[in-house]
C-alpha cells in the first residue's frame, strides 16, 4: 500500500474532490482525518471508509479559523500519534456571483481559499517537524494560472496565492525534508458554490477550450493527490500538477 501507517488530514474531505481523496488514501492504508464544516456528510464519508476496511475519523474544520485549525491537528495527532500528510482542498467558488467587483466576495473568497490554506500548512509544519518531514498538497487550480471570464477575481487571485504560498513552503521548509506540491484541477464536476459554471451551456462552452473533450472526474485528482502525497513523489517539492485535460496547454 502506497501510504501505509500515514495519517492524513483532508479539509473540506465531505465532499467533491476531497471525499474521493479521503477514499483513495484510506484505500491506500492512510489513517484519515476527514475535516470539514459539513458533519453529517463528512460523517457519511467516515463510515464508507470503515466499512471498506479502512481507518478514518471526522473533525469538524473551519478552515477560516486559526484554532479551529490548531484543534485539528490536535484531533489527529491524539487520535493517530502523528501527521504526515496534509491536503489542503477546502475552498469555495468565485462564479456564484452577479457583481464581479464585490468587494465582500473578495473577502469571503479571500478569508477561504487563501487564509485557509495558510493556517492549514501553518499548524501541519510544527507537527511534521516533529516527526521529521511530511508532505503538503495544496489545491490551486487552473485559475491560479490564467484569467478567465464569469469568475470574481477573487478566485483566480486566491488560487494563484495558493500557488505560490506552495512554492514558498517548499522553499523555506525543504531542508526539514517537508514537502510541498499544488494540485491544478480544470473543468470539474460543479462544486457546491458554484454559480455560473454550473450551467450545462456555459460548461459546453468551456469544454471546447479543453484538449480531451471532457469534464475530468474527481478520482483522477484524487489519483494526483495521492502520487504527490506518496513517498513515489520524495524528490518533487514546489511544484504544479495540472488535471485539467490539457486546457494550460492551449
Amino acid at each position: 500500500m502506497r501510504l501505509a501507517d500515514k495519517v492524513a488530514i483532508i479539509s473540506g474531505a465531505a465532499s467533491g474532490m476531497g471525499a474521493a481523496t479521503a477514499r483513495r488514501f484510506a484505500r491506500e492504508g492512510a489513517r484519515v482525518v476527514v475535516a470539514d464544516l459539513l458533519e453529517d456528510e463528512g460523517r457519511a464519508v467516515v463510515a464508507e471508509i470503515e466499512k471498506a476496511g479502512g481507518t478514518a475519523m471526522f473533525q469538524r474544520l473551519d478552515v477560516t479559523e486559526e484554532a479551529s485549525w490548531a484543534a485539528c491537528v490536535a484531533a489527529a495527532v491524539g487520535a493517530y500519534g502523528r501527521l504526515d500528510i496534509l491536503v489542503n482542498n477546502a475552498g469555495i467558488s468565485g462564479s456564484a456571483v452577479n457583481d464581479l467587483l464585490e468587494s465582500g466576495i473578495w473577502d469571503r473568497v479571500m478569508t477561504v481559499n487563501a487564509n485557509g490554506v495558510f493556517y492549514g500548512t501553518k499548524y501541519a509544519v510544527e507537527q511534521m517537524r516533529k516527526n521529521g518531514g511530511g508532505s503538503i498538497v495544496n489545491l490551486s487550480s487552473i485559475s491560479g494560472v490564467v484569467g478567465q471570464s464569469m469568475v470574481h477575481m477573487a478566485y483566480n487571485a486566491s488560487k494563484g496565492a495558493v500557488r505560490t504560498m506552495t512554492k514558498s513552503t517548499a522553499v523555506q521548509f525543504g531542508a526539514e525534508r517537508i514537502r510541498c506540491n499544488s494540485v491544478h484541477p480544470g473543468l470539474m464536476p460543479p462544486m457546491r458554490t458554484s454559480g455560473a459554471t454550473a450551467d450545462p451551456t456555459v460548461r459546453a462552452k468551456m469544454l471546447k477550450s479543453v484538449p480531451l473533450g471532457r469534464t475530468g472526474e474527481a478520482e483522477e485528482v484524487a489519483n494526483a493527490i495521492l502520487f504527490l502525497a506518496s513517498d513515489e513523489a520524495s524528490y518533487v517539492t514546489g511544484a504544479e500538477l495540472y488535471v485539467d485535460g490539457g486546457y494550460l496547454a492551449m
